[in-house]
């Protein structure tokens, strides 16, 4: 055979086996999408389903005689409305993650760029405290807004959740790598701290900030426990506890309770869509190897 017509051989047996790679990746994440998705859709189905449709078995894959009922019952919930549910969780969760933003950010300026006395093992500390879990502090805690008489208001809601010993961690982690020059510049220009914090670290820092963003929300939004134990008005619940209002005695209400999961997601999409390119800059970012 001459080596021209082994060459084309070669060729064509490469061209095979990426044509069989190309088929299996394509599968792979047509299997890949069909499981993210597929939750999705069925929620949405559900939530268009009538109350006897919804218990039908085997179940339709989509609903014969669509309707809004359950849409329309998340403002006739019998401790409320989801609306108001949906203003609660909005406030605390926003209001939180700005307070985390501002600690982080300001507690890890002053770890990365101030030196002081102690500054160290105060730092190791506020890393240690990562590891105790929130069920270990849950009960001193409860017992601290009790005699503060914080609970059942805003104020037990918010102030707990005001610091992140992780949020410290990823901007100090960053704002280490900041050039010290650019600071020491600063100075000579007669810039005080906040206005160096503000002015220097603040707009160089949109990539972490993004990142630390999303995941407070996200885990302020998702919170279950610490609002289930110290909030008992129901005109305070939030999401979490304003879903657990369809599991009842006797049942479940899936198409209402589908129909509530799908409000509560629009916010989490949107902060994640907004901040998704920070997000991913924050991920990659330098500053988590230093």
């Amino acid at each position: 055979m001459s080596a021209a017509a082994s060459v084309k051989a070669m060729r064509v047996r490469s061209r095979r086996r990426i044509g069989l790679g190309q088929v299996i990746l394509r599968l792979v994440l047509v299997l890949g999408t069909v499981i993210v998705v597929g939750p999705f859709y069925w929620t949405v189905v559900t939530s268009l389903k009538a109350r006897e449709e919804v218990l039908l078995f085997p179940p339709t894959w989509w609903p014969r005689s669509p309707t809004l009922e359950h849409w329309i019952g998340l403002t006739q919930l019998r401790t409320g409305s989801f609306q108001l549910f949906f203003r609660n969780s909005m406030f605390v969760s926003t209001v939180v993650t700005l307070l985390i933003l501002l600690t982080s950010s300001m507690a890890g300026y002053v770890f990365a760029k101030q030196r002081f006395r102690g500054r160290d093992a105060l730092f190791i500390g506020i890393l240690s405290m990562m590891m105790i879990p929130f069920n270990v502090a849950m009960i001193p805690l409860y017992a601290f807004m009790v005699r503060l008489k914080w609970n059942n208001s805003y104020w037990a809601l918010i102030i707990p959740s005001a610091y992140s010993p992780f949020g410290i961690f990823l901007m100090r982690q960053f704002i280490h790598s900041i050039p010290n020059e650019l600071i020491d510049a600063a100075r000579i220009d007669g810039a005080g701290e906040f206005g160096i914090f503000f002015k220097i670290i603040l707009p160089l820092s949109t990539a972490p900030l993004a990142a630390l963003a999303i995941f407070t929300f996200i885990g302020q939004w998702d919170d279950f426990l610490w609002p289930l134990v110290i909030i008992d008005e129901p005109a305070l619940y939030t999401i979490p506890l304003g879903l657990s209002q369809f599991r009842g005695r006797v049942g479940t209400d899936v198409g209402g309770l589908a129909a509530a999961s799908l409000v509560a997601v629009v916010p989490v999409l949107i902060v994640y869509f907004m901040a998704q390119r920070r997000f991913i800059e924050g991920m990659a970012m330098n500053g988590l190897k230093g």
